[in-house]
């Protein structure tokens, strides 16, 4: 056995990653449980509000809409504050919108405030992958691995938390999840370090940068 081969270090196993990294997936997860967090409270809010069926139906729309069109600018906002500093912009409008959801006296302002709300998801999300390929060890693929469990997890518990915090009030799934973003947030926030800015600015018509720049 050569010395090179004998003195080479072992790669890091799959869950042995950097706080970090743990931090930033469990925000994600909370952010992915936002998509069909009302999906089971639809009738209470109905019932709460007074409003039809296409009223609450626009709690779907005015959050995939602006979520949807918010995409396509991330990258121009993200290669000029960083994927860090977006992705926490992401996850504090999360946490405020989320709760002035859960605050709401109209339908109307609850469609508005979901709009907000899917704002502050495209931020985050898009970021998120960028993020987690920046701080993950064993690369790439890890990263992706591990953001498409957080995806996972997130799409599939959003309706049970909705229902199961929803038995209580309407409203309560949105302080749920403005709570445990909050947590999110805060994690990364002590946990996440700083991360080297793209050196190049994407314009509002190119597409976001391939490549990542690793955490020092």
């Amino acid at each position: 056995m050569s010395h090179s081969t004998a003195s080479a270090a072992p790669a890091p196993g799959f869950f042995d990653q950097p706080k970090a990294v743990w931090a930033t997936i469990f925000a994600c997860t909370v952010g992915f449980m936002s998509i069909g967090l009302v999906d089971p409270i639809l009738t209470s809010i109905a019932k709460g509000l007074n409003a039809g069926p296409a009223e609450v139906s626009l709690l779907f729309t005015s959050y995939f809409f602006v979520t949807s069109v918010m995409m396509l600018i991330t990258g121009f906002v993200s290669s000029r504050l960083g994927s860090r500093s977006t992705m926490m912009i992401g996850a504090a409008l999360i946490v405020v919108f989320a709760a002035l959801a859960g605050n709401s006296t109209s339908v109307t302002e609850l469609v508005l405030f979901r709009g907000g709300w899917g704002l502050g998801n495209a931020f985050f999300v898009v970021t998120a992958l960028s993020v987690l390929v920046a701080v993950t060890a064993g690369g790439t693929g890890r990263a992706v691995l591990l953001y498409e469990a957080a995806m996972g997890l997130g799409l599939s518990g959003g309706p049970l938390l909705g229902a199961l915090l929803g038995s209580y009030s309407w409203r309560w799934p949105f302080f749920g999840t403005a709570s445990l973003m909050a947590v999110g947030l805060i994690a990364i926030a002590l946990f996440l370090p700083h991360l080297p800015r793209p050196t190049v600015k994407t314009s509002l018509t190119a597409s976001p940068p391939a490549s990542y720049c690793r955490a020092p």
